[in-house]
């Protein structure tokens, strides 16, 4: 299945095939490279690269609200990404032109409220800020993932989020 991922504004072309439980063949802008992959918690991975010269990663990906917009953890550091539609079908000018039904903005990874951005019954457009958390020292925009009407605000500024949270219902 090949991606093209956005990462600080640098379009990546990401190739990922399965060659085994547990170990895939990663291919970066034409640079392949062996992968052992396991699991860790809700959204981490621990990851080992490369075999005889193997560099080993601990990596948390979250998502971060919109389809295809992701939170890199990697080495102390918290990226934006942002997936292309390839992989759902959508389309990347409109990443959420087709959900269906409410969709809900959630919380990434542990973090605070720092503003709320949209009330019930407010109207959205896709990946318009709904939520700011602050998480790792980091402020992340959370967005809506469809254009809609806001059905549920679930948390107020200065509240205290764990991951996987509902902070905001679109329908």
């Amino acid at each position: 299945m090949t991606f093209a991922v956005e990462i600080n504004g640098r379009s990546r072309s990401v190739s990922i095939e399965r060659a085994a439980p547990g170990r895939f063949r990663v291919t970066v802008d034409g640079r392949a490279h062996d992968v052992d992959a396991v699991r860790i918690g809700t959204w981490g991975l621990s990851l080992l690269l490369d075999g005889a010269h193997a560099i080993s990663r601990d990596v948390q990906v979250a998502p971060a609200g919109g389809t295809g917009e992701l939170l890199i953890r990697l080495d102390g550091r918290t990226v934006p990404a942002v997936v292309n539609g390839n992989r759902s079908g959508h389309s990347a000018s409109e990443p959420g032109s087709h959900a269906q039904g409410a969709q809900s903005v959630v919380a990434p990874m542990p973090g605070r409220v720092v503003r709320v951005l949209v009330a019930p019954g407010d109207n959205v457009t896709a990946r318009q800020g709904v939520v700011v958390i602050e998480a790792m020292k980091m402020e992340n925009e959370l967005r809506a993932p469809k254009p809609g009407r806001v059905k549920d605000v679930a948390v107020e500024a200065g509240a205290s989020v764990e991951a996987g949270r509902v902070l905001v219902v679109i329908e």
